[in-house]
């Protein structure tokens, strides 16, 4: 039976080739589960493999969005289950490829979407905004444990929808979240991770060579097609410490140790969300014969 794999796991641990790799030895294609590359322009700064990195690979929910779009998760999952089952339908295995936890959550579990109220939604903001995230998310613990729970109190967006869904339903927003059990569609969930001062280091590397490829040349373009007026795509990192230094705050220089620093703070956050989920079989990034030692697990 045709089956997806899900390749998981922080930043910089090596997805993106281990993605193609089984695709081409699965006669499979690759769905894209990171949020930012779904923004079309956004490619250096996101690391989106090349048209020759991608080996010939056809390559689904890639560069879908203008930068002034706002990513969504409940239209993530609403086309990306529907190539996911067009894949399967003809027999192909979708290998849904990325670290945005919420986004592979979104395609593999039941997680509802509970409708928006704007006038509600400003208020919280605006509460966020004056009060600071820290305030709120103590509210949301005492209303909604397990939400609280689930959520850092530094993600603002998140706390201030989660309050939204309990005032506009009633309901704890964590009623919303998927209950763990197998994954839909049969999926196997592969993770691949790395000894934590190697995964530093390589998003050092990372990094740098973003900048040293023409990032700023990327914001700056992005920036004249509105990229200021997105509310996602202006937080990604790396763009946003960019067009800090187009502001007038600090150099280049600055920036690249600034995106740095954030991002190995963001694989911190992806590990912590990942490790949570038993379903996930992990490997070393590192290993020698990566791919044959995941093809091996996938036949047992």
């Amino acid at each position: 039976m045709t089956r997806p794999v899900a390749v998981v796991g922080p930043t910089a641990t090596g997805k993106t080739a281990l993605g193609v790799e089984l695709a081409l030895a699965l006669g499979g294609e690759v769905v894209n589960a990171d949020a930012m590359q779904l923004y079309r322009g956004m490619d250096i700064g996101t690391a989106k493999a090349t048209p020759g990195e991608r080996r010939g690979v056809p390559h689904h929910l890639l560069d879908v969005l203008g930068v002034t779009e706002t990513a969504s998760v409940a239209a993530y999952q609403r086309h990306t289950r529907a190539v996911v089952e067009g894949l399967l339908a003809a027999g192909t295995v979708p290998v849904l490829v990325g670290g945005s936890g919420l986004y592979v959550q979104a395609v593999l579990d039941d997680l509802r979407f509970p409708g928006t109220d704007e006038a509600v939604r400003a208020r919280l903001s605006a509460e966020a905004d004056a009060l600071g995230s820290g305030a709120l998310h103590e509210r949301l613990a005492v209303l909604d444990p397990a939400a609280a729970a689930a959520i850092l109190p530094s993600n603002a967006r998140r706390i201030v929808r989660a309050l939204e869904v309990l005032e506009i339903t009633g309901e704890p927003f964590s009623a919303n979240l998927p209950v763990p059990g197998p994954a839909r569609y049969g999926a196997v969930l592969i993770g691949v991770d790395r000894e934590v001062t190697e995964l530093d280091a390589r998003v050092d590397l990372r990094v740098r060579r973003m900048f040293a490829d023409g990032l700023a040349e990327e914001v700056r373009t992005l920036e004249e097609a509105g990229l200021r007026r997105g509310t996602t795509a202006a937080r990604a990192l790396g763009y946003q410490q960019v067009l800090r230094v187009f502001d007038g705050e600090g150099d280049l220089a600055e920036a690249a140790t600034a995106t740095a620093r954030a991002t190995r703070r963001f694989v911190r956050r992806q590990r912590s969300w990942f490790r949570r989920d038993e379903r996930i079989r992990w490997f070393d990034g590192a290993a020698d014969g990566l791919t044959g030692r995941v093809l091996d697990a996938l036949s047992t």
